[in-house]
């Protein structure tokens, strides 16, 4: 089952994540965007971290909203309000719960991945952060040893926007200038799933460590 704890510690690894690979997301966004997407991000999950922390939500639920009111309130251009839906409509999806399961956080997810997407306007394919949220959302089939399949999908999903050329957002006025360039908003999504394995695995080994 998932805590409170759980979803905090995910929430603290992205933002260690996201602060170690600002510069690169930033590069990304260079050719192809508004060259502020890593340090935007850096901005929004450091101010996550602080505000979880004095805070301290003792549901799933009322962590990720909370997350994503943060991050809708502190970050500018798209990605705060693509990344607040995301994380607060999860956290609406999984409600009062004081634990979830996998399948039940793995339906809330695609719940906040609908939201990203009917937000956004975009589909997989069209060179944003649906490029990899939907391949890792599909791969989490509810069982704890899915969520390194879903890092996994999620990453190749990243890496598969370099040839694409952008329909939707900021890339999109480039047109075919746009191709041969990764999306930084995807890269930066699949941190979120790279995170999120980590996350159960540190979690989980060390309550079976506990058990033993």
């Amino acid at each position: 089952m998932l805590d409170a704890l759980f979803f905090r510690s995910w929430l603290t690894a992205t933002t260690v994540a996201v602060d170690r690979e600002a510069e690169r997301l930033t590069e990304l966004d260079s050719p192809i965007g508004d060259a502020d997407h890593g340090s935007n991000l850096r901005r929004g999950f450091r101010a996550v971290a602080a505000v979880l922390e004095k805070e301290a939500p003792d549901t799933p639920g009322a962590v990720l909203t909370l997350a994503g009111r943060q991050l809708i309130s502190t970050v500018g251009g798209a990605s705060g309000p693509l990344y607040g839906t995301l994380l607060r409509r999860t956290g609406k999806a999984l409600g009062d719960a004081p634990e979830v399961d996998e399948a039940q956080f793995a339906e809330a997810l695609r719940t906040g991945v609908d939201a990203v997407a009917a937000l956004g306007g975009a589909a997989p394919g069209d060179k944003t952060m649906l490029d990899a949220l939907v391949p890792g959302i599909d791969a989490l089939d509810g069982s704890p040893d899915s969520f390194g399949t879903a890092r996994e999908a999620a990453l190749q999903g990243a890496l598969s926007t370099t040839p694409l050329q952008a329909r939707k957002g900021r890339a999109s006025y480039l047109g075919e200038r746009s191709i041969g360039h990764q999306d930084p908003g995807a890269t930066s999504s699949a941190l979120l799933f790279e995170t999120l394995a980590e996350t159960a695995n540190a979690i989980g080994g060390s309550r079976e460590g506990s058990r033993g």
